[in-house]
């Protein structure tokens, strides 16, 4: 993704107050992780007194830890738990929950910082965002799932809603049972019940589509979805959602409408600009807002 080719703002202020530092120490946190043994942390505190260095240099100049281990006790005291490859059942194609401080995920943090200044307030109006693309393949649901959880991790109840009722994906990046979801409440046979807490992202929670429905454009379109939306926006800080291919169907002119804001996604050498010129058009036709474009490119 290239956020920098938007034509979202830049620099914002985000006023949100940061988590607080733990009083638990870099040692102690990968002790109990099992990163590092007893008798390697004495090592590392002699080395750290006699030369006065701190923890983490220190270990790192003994071979004891390496630079991702540090990263991972630092995000911990600073309460930003991230997932640790071969050790959670997620897709590792969640980039912004396993590899947290590289590039790509910088630049999904500066989209959401814009998001936050362009549309995420405190009105409750505006707390809904459809992820939209003209076709499949483009990124879409990539860009849906890692952005709800760049918004988790800011410490917003985020909630992802996977509104591709056609070709849904999110149930298998975040390994989630699939047979209740968004189409069974559409039509009254499930509840609240059907929102799964993800445990190991805090703040974050998905709705998957559920078992694929005859009428997808139907119960998209009927009242009770909008009426869905609102009842969320009352429950959750942000709702990502995440759509059908928008040249194919109505699917996701439908959910912008309801989230009343559209984020407008391209891939690099793949999208089409004839469909993507009609899909934007047709949003700026519906009482939907496109709050920004994105230019995916990985």
């Amino acid at each position: 993704m290239n956020s920098g080719r938007s034509n979202l703002v830049s620099t914002p202020t985000i006023n949100h107050a940061p988590h607080t530092r733990s009083d638990r120490s870099i040692g102690s946190i990968l002790m109990d992780a099992g990163r590092l043994k007893p008798e390697s942390a004495e090592a590392i505190l002699r080395t750290q007194r006699e030369q006065g260095l701190r923890f983490g240099d220190a270990a790192m100049q003994l071979g004891l830890l390496t630079p991702s281990d540090i990263e991972f006790a630092v995000a911990l005291q600073f309460d930003y738990p991230y997932l640790v490859s071969g050790q959670s059942d997620l897709s590792e194609s969640l980039i912004a929950a396993y590899n947290p401080f590289t590039p790509q995920v910088e630049a999904l943090r500066a989209l959401r910082s814009q998001l936050m200044v362009r549309w995420f307030d405190e009105d409750v109006g505006h707390r809904a965002l459809a992820i939209v693309s003209a076709e499949r393949n483009e990124g879409r649901s990539f860009l849906a799932a890692n952005l709800a959880i760049v918004f988790s991790q800011l410490g917003e109840r985020t909630l992802l809603i996977d509104a591709d009722l056609r070709n849904p994906s999110q149930h298998r990046l975040f390994s989630l049972d699939n047979r209740a979801g968004l189409s069974a409440m559409l039509t009254g046979r499930a509840g609240p019940e059907s929102i799964h807490r993800i445990a190991a992202l805090r703040d974050l929670s998905v709705l998957t589509a559920g078992a694929q429905p005859p009428n997808p454009s139907e119960l998209l379109g009927r009242p009770d979805f909008a009426h869905l939306m609102r009842e969320l926006a009352n429950q959750f800080d942000v709702l990502i959602v995440d759509t059908s291919a928008a040249a194919d169907t109505t699917d996701a002119l439908s959910v912008s409408m309801c989230a009343k804001g559209a984020l407008i996604v391209a891939r690099k050498n793949v999208s089409r600009f004839g469909r993507l010129r009609a899909v934007t058009e047709n949003s700026l036709h519906s009482r939907a807002t496109i709050v920004g474009t994105v230019l995916n490119d990985f």
